[in-house]
């Protein structure tokens, strides 16, 4: 594996310390020293694969770690911290990553057989190894950024090909959910955009639960259950995440953003501002720049 490792490595080396587009649809790619503040962020649904370096995702009160010899599978939405770390040899952190589209997943779906026996656990986000048969499909894929012409023809049939690799891995069950019906995880979902997208709102957990189609105890247990998260601290993640972005936009002060991301109290904002990233918010904001500066 470590040929095809290798091999990925000098495909990806073009990437830059933030997210970089490939010109190949849902594929992008990271490289170098990322700023902490843009670790902590709501991460959408992805396929992530390390080929340098480390990264440690913390999810609520759930911490994972991996490296090139995992992977790491995000089924839903959500408000995550991370940190990255290069290899034993210095060589700076790499990555590529693919966005999980549940129409393809759900059209693959159609067309492979319902593997025997159930998932064995709720969770929307985990780590598993790596197979060469996967980073030969990730390899098929890269291969296209030498060759532009061919992404139109050739990259939707090697995204397939990744999907398939990982529905026959540990983690399978995962895509499955958030491309079925009715599953626990595809009930939670629709609570988790209602919430991201009405997060300064506030929330009736009786018309959430009604959303999935659960009872109220049962939604909160299947919430945590996915986010490592209760609905409440997953509405603050997100606040306090998208107050972050504000002011280090420039897009207000603390006592503005507060109100515009659900606040009454601006007072209460800072303690929670405090709690969640350890500085309050003009420290924290400062640190940031300098940060960005550096990079």
């Amino acid at each position: 594996m470590e040929q095809q490792l290798q091999e990925l490595r000098d495909l990806a080396s073009g990437a830059n310390n933030r997210i970089t587009e490939t010109g190949i649809p849902r594929v992008a790619m990271v490289q170098g020293e990322i700023p902490e503040h843009k670790l902590a962020a709501v991460y959408e649904p992805m396929i992530n694969l390390i080929l340098t370096g480390s990264k440690t995702m913390t999810v609520g009160d759930r911490t994972l770690e991996y490296d090139p010899a995992t992977y790491f599978v995000m089924s839903v939405d959500l408000p995550a911290a991370g940190s990255i770390h290069p290899s034993a040899a210095g060589e700076p952190y790499l990555a590529i990553k693919l966005a999980l589209d549940p129409k393809i997943l759900a059209s693959l779906l159609a067309e492979i057989p319902k593997p025997a026996g159930g998932k064995p656990f709720d969770s929307g986000f985990s780590v598993a190894p790596v197979t060469p048969e996967l980073l030969d499909a990730w390899l098929r894929m890269m291969r296209l950024l030498d060759h532009p012409d061919e992404i139109a023809v050739l990259a939707p049939a090697y995204e397939r090909e990744i999907l398939f690799r990982v529905l026959q891995g540990p983690l399978g069950w995962m895509l499955r959910d958030i491309a079925t019906p009715d599953t626990s995880l595809s009930r939670i979902s629709v609570a988790i955009d209602w919430i991201r997208h009405n997060f300064a709102t506030q929330i009736k957990m009786a018309a959430l639960a009604e959303m999935a189609a659960l009872s109220v105890s049962a939604f909160h247990r299947h919430f945590k259950a996915v986010t490592a998260l209760s609905p409440l601290q997953f509405q603050k993640r997100v606040r306090l995440l998208h107050a972050r972005s504000l002011l280090i936009a420039g897009q207000g002060n603390a006592t503005s953003v507060a109100f515009v991301v659900g606040y009454e109290s601006p007072n209460q904002f800072s303690r929670e501002y405090t709690r969640l990233f350890g500085l309050p918010p003009s420290k924290d904001l400062a640190k940031a720049t300098q940060d960005l500066r550096a990079a």
